[in-house]
């Protein structure tokens, strides 16, 4: 990509380090070949080396300055292990996105505790020491600095067979809150932002962790609607990646992919814990998409 400083995002970001969780795939694919692309260096973690190695293999084949580190997010070690194999290769980070993520679809009571404690370790405790794992250091640094983390529309709604992916997100978004709030406190120069994506192709609901579709047929209709749905409607990564960047570089603090999306579910969520009202199945499932 041509350097352009009256592009806001490459003013930002150009030269600086990016480190992108669940870089092997969907959005955090699209996030890392576009941080590449804008003169970022790279630190792409994922659980897959294929994954890894695909993804840093086409961002070097373009020019890119690239670091692929196999991380599973539900270890807080692996993440301080990350942190520092990215300190000693390229130094101080500017943008840290913690978008790793898993579904884990079924009724509460029929999930095994290996799915709750896995999905709840990758998409909760992931998020909590990512930040564990980073934050001394960009505040030691001193400079301007973003720390991203992934929400979800389900952060600001409720949906049956997704709790467990739903609950995580709700912590999610509850921490990033709390972050930006202690961020203050320290008079930081670092933004806080929560990624909140709309309907995105990417794959989420092809994962093996969406399991005992073929035990129980409302399990299995909710994987097919959802699945039907993202691959109609969802905008590519790449897409999601772009508007994500936009509203970093605004240093916005809900950075959505779809706003009017986003906006809607935030005034059903108000009006429901203004009215202490019983909970309702959203108006129509499938415009809750979650990632």
């Amino acid at each position: 990509m041509a350097e352009d400083r009256n592009d806001p995002i490459e003013s930002q970001f150009r030269g600086g380090v990016a480190v992108i969780t669940g870089a092997g795939s969907g959005i955090g694919e699209g996030l890392a070949k576009l941080a590449a692309g804008i003169g970022m260096r790279v630190v792409l973690a994922d659980i897959s080396m294929a994954n890894l190695d695909r993804v840093a293999a086409e961002i070097f084949a373009s020019g890119g300055d690239v670091l692929a580190v196999p991380t599973d997010v539900s270890e807080p070690e692996a993440l301080e292990r990350l942190a520092a194999r990215t300190h000693a290769h390229f130094g101080d980070v500017r943008l840290l996105i913690n978008n790793a993520g898993i579904e884990a679809v079924g009724f509460s009571w029929e999930l095994s505790a290996q799915q709750w404690q896995r999905t709840l370790n990758i998409n909760m405790h992931g998020v909590v020491h990512g930040v564990r794992a980073f934050a001394p250091c960009m505040l030691a640094a001193g400079q301007p600095a973003w720390i991203a983390n992934t929400s979800s529309t389900g952060a600001l709604n409720m949906l049956p067979l997704q709790s467990a992916y739903v609950m995580g997100k709700h912590a999610v978004q509850s921490f990033t809150e709390c972050l930006a709030l202690e961020m203050q406190l320290k008079k930081a120069r670092i933004t806080v932002s929560a990624i909140v994506p709309g309907p995105v192709n990417s794959q989420m609901f092809a994962a093996p962790e969406t399991a005992r579709a073929d035990a129980d047929p409302d399990v299995a209709a909710h994987l097919e609607l959802m699945r039907a749905y993202l691959a109609q409607h969802g905008i590519a990564p790449a897409e999601a990646a772009r508007r994500i960047f936009a509203g970093l570089a605004a240093r916005e603090f809900w950075v959505s992919t779809h706003p009017e999306i986003t906006a809607e579910v935030a005034r059903r969520r108000a009006a429901y814990l203004a009215e202490l009202a019983l909970p309702q199945m959203p108006p129509l499932r499938a415009t809750q998409v979650l990632k």
